[in-house]
């Protein structure tokens, strides 16, 4: 540890963020990392706490004590290798996690913890700035060939980990652009597209083979938002072909809201929304954009999601933007003593809520009204919870006479991702779990393989709707089994 009394000493250090009406003009990243001072001092708030949680906090199980130390050393050459020993891309994780790593901090018991996200985010920027993120090519080739369905991050961490076992990996995507969620999920705003780029000729020059618009599957190109598929080759052919595939699709099936007016123009996916702004942002031309300029929005959600389709909103120039939750407002302060290490139930504000957007909770969501087929308002309503007496279930109760009608010209719905697209798990015949995810453990031997002889399946496609940082970890994880399958050993981490 550098500094042993560093974490009385120091307060916590925010990065710095361009001001809300300044970065709403534009679709920029608009946070500033931290200085090398900065970080120095924010490396200094490591409290040496003997055993530290936020290692088993982070789906990664970054080793965060030492790139802290390092970085408070100003070694920063050495914090790179460190942080990349677990993590194959901290720029993204940097600037999009949520930081559970964080809320697990033995300081944040009693005092704002340690800005291990912001360490993070300026570590991996001053490792691209001085070239020290270099392709690492196998010096030895097995010869063996494997598949990775889809480029989310669980796919890009999977094929980089195999590329460097040795082994050809060949990654197929149905959009037009590698990247997956991180492409066409998340706004360039938080995330900006060249950080993609720039990984993608590293896993390039390490033998990575990219193809894009080409969808696996049985059924008829699938068209419109989600897809760019020019080409199909079937999980049958895909399985002869190579000697292992691994699917990492994500999970993507919106919840969807079944009330009356669903099918007024006007209501839409947020994932149908927000890739078109990406397009749009990356030079592509489109016909009929959702443009929200001038008009009233309602965003159903309170994600990151949600935030998401706020934050493009405000920088579209909508007139008004409010945001439905289902769930009773989070207390401001979360319970530490009830939920430390673990995530907490708090109240959260985005960078985009700073933007513009106000918020109501307990609030359902009745009937949506329009005119010649366009949405125009929608109905809603106040709701209390309570518990069951019988099942010990939360039980939703409308309050009387609290419905109101909302003028909107857009709502997005923005409620999660219940599972994975079946027509994909089925073409496979990749069997299911109770949640319609693709069955396969995480532990023991053979664990990521399915119930299909040479597939494997990680991230959101296994697991469910989760973080960015989760699906690298399964990436990560399932690379090294596929290894083992293949060579009957493996010396990757796991």
């Amino acid at each position: 540890m550098g500094k042993v009394t560093g974490f009385m000493e120091f307060p916590r250090q925010e990065e710095g963020y361009e001001a809300p009406e300044s970065r709403k003009k534009h679709y920029k990243e608009f946070v500033a990392h931290l200085t090398d001072e900065q970080a120095k001092i924010q490396g200094a708030r490591c409290m040496d706490c003997g055993i530290p949680f936020c290692n088993n906090g982070c789906p990664v199980n970054n080793i965060i004590p030492d790139f802290n130390d390092l970085v408070y050393k100003h070694q920063w050459q050495e914090a790179i290798e460190v942080l990349h020993s677990t993590n194959n891309f901290p720029e993204f994780t940097g600037r999009i996690c949520p930081a559970p790593c964080e809320a697990a901090c033995t300081l944040g018991i009693h005092e704002l913890p340690v800005g291990i996200k912001s360490i993070e985010h300026a570590i991996i920027d001053k490792a691209w700035e001085n070239g020290w993120v270099a392709p690492q090519v196998a010096a030895v080739k097995t010869g063996k060939k494997v598949a990775v369905v889809g480029s989310g991050p669980a796919g890009l961490a999977a094929a980089q980990q195999l590329a460097r076992a040795g082994h050809d990996v060949t990654v197929f995507e149905k959009r037009d652009r590698i990247g997956g969620l991180l492409r066409y999920g998340i706004p360039d705003f938080k995330l900006d597209k060249g950080l993609i780029d720039r990984r993608m000729k590293q896993l390039e020059a390490e033998g990575v083979t990219f193809r894009t618009g080409v969808y696996i599957g049985d059924a008829d190109l699938p068209k419109g938002v989600g897809s760019d598929a020019k080409v199909k080759t079937s999980p049958k052919q895909l399985v002869k072909d190579f000697d292992a595939v691994v699917i990492t699709a994500g999970s993507e099936t919106p919840r969807d809201l079944p009330v009356p007016g669903r099918e007024l123009e006007g209501v839409y996916y947020a994932m149908e929304f927000l890739p078109q702004q990406n397009k749009v942002n990356a030079g592509d031309k489109l016909k009929d954009q959702i443009k929200v300029t001038g008009k009233n929005v309602v965003v159903i959600g309170g994600g990151d999601t949600g935030s998401d389709c706020v934050g493009t909103s405000n920088r579209q120039g909508a007139k008004s933007i409010l945001q439905f939750e289902l769930l009773p407002k989070p207390p401001v302060q979360e319970n530490k003593s009830l939920t430390w290490p673990y995530w907490p139930l708090k109240l959260r504000t985005s960078s985009s809520h700073d933007e513009g957007c106000e918020r109501e909770w307990s609030i359902t969501t009745k009937e949506f009204r329009g005119e010649n087929g366009k949405l125009k308002s929608m109905v809603t309503a106040e709701v209390t919870w309570t518990k069951d007496a019988v099942t010990g279930q939360m039980k939703m109760n409308e309050v009387p006479g609290s419905e109101k009608v909302i003028p909107a010209e857009f709502v997005f719905l923005a409620m999660g991702f219940t599972n994975p697209v079946a027509s994909l798990l089925e073409s496979f015949g990749i069997e299911k779990d109770p949640r319609g995810n693709a069955k396969a453990t995480t532990d023991g031997t053979g664990c990521y393989a399915t119930n299909v002889p040479k597939v494997f399946a990680a991230g959101d496609v296994r697991r469910g709707q989760s973080l960015v940082v989760w699906a690298i970890r399964e990436g990560r994880q399932a690379a090294r089994e596929v290894d083992v399958f293949l060579m009957g050993s493996s010396v990757l981490p796991r």
